[in-house]
């Protein structure tokens, strides 16, 4: 669950609503909390107006909380699928272990041997996630700018699913978005051979976001007209590769 913080109205206090839905899930309804993350989006602008750019009384927010949340506590997870690159220092170390450390006990208990510089295909990666929001010309913007179709105003980088989905799902699980929106999570499902399902109040985003499911040769004048048609059809359409289409019910 992403929940990005707030300010209270007319007031530089935040908001403690998203840590009270946390506290409810948990407390009420019975979810665990896994793990929380934090998305790092450097690119986002300043914001509250009023408080950052105007007053300048508070710093720009550029954190929003993800938490993991599961029914029990040992939801399905593999965090080798996830790895991130070694530091420069850890290549370095790997290369020639003898020249960068001494194998010895640390006094955060962290036990470092020898091994501490085998090569695992990458390191942990922390529950920082720092991945900009800088999509500008995508092939959805794109369609949706020929068609002069509003684009969905609070989209999320695919990078951001893709994490989730890679570490936390299998190859043919199902992946559900409940504010699809314009249907990222679903895109990045697809890419990595999960089935989605994709719930979203505004069918006028849902509908927009068949443009991330389309092969890139299909033509202007196809995606016109499949647009059109998905726009008065009340039947379900497949769009996407022939290998793998995708089952659109707007």
């Amino acid at each position: 669950m992403n929940l990005g913080g707030a300010y209270q109205t007319k007031r530089p206090v935040r908001s403690l609503h998203n840590y009270r839905i946390l506290l409810k899930l948990c407390d009420e309804v019975g979810y665990r909390l896994a793990e929380e993350f934090f998305w790092h989006n450097p690119a986002k602008l300043p914001s509250p107006i009023e408080w950052v750019n105007k007053r300048k009384i508070r710093v720009k927010d550029s954190v929003d909380m993800v938490w993991w949340l599961s029914k029990d506590d040992y939801p399905k997870a593999d965090i080798t699928r996830v790895l991130v690159p070694y530091s420069e220092r850890m290549q370095k170390l790997q290369t020639d272990p003898e020249k960068y450390y001494k194998p010895k006990l640390r006094p955060s208990g962290h036990d470092i041997g020898a091994g501490f510089a085998v090569d695992n295909g990458g390191a942990i990666p922390s529950n920082l996630l720092q991945i900009p929001n800088t999509e500008s010309n995508s092939r959805y913007i794109q369609l949706c700018k020929m068609l002069d179709v509003e684009t969905h105003p609070a989209r999320f980088p695919m990078k951001l699913p893709l994490f989730f989905i890679q570490m936390l799902t299998d190859p043919g699980d199902t992946v559900l978005d409940i504010f699809a929106g314009s249907n990222t999570t679903g895109a990045a499902a697809e890419s990595l051979e999960r089935h989605w399902i994709a719930f979203e109040q505004n069918r006028m985003y849902l509908l927009a976001s068949t443009f991330r499911f389309l092969d890139k040769e299909v033509s202007e004048s196809e995606v016109t007209e499949l647009y059109h048609k998905l726009l008065v059809s009340q039947e379900p359409t497949r769009i996407g590769s022939t290998k793998q289409p995708s089952l659109f019910n707007i």
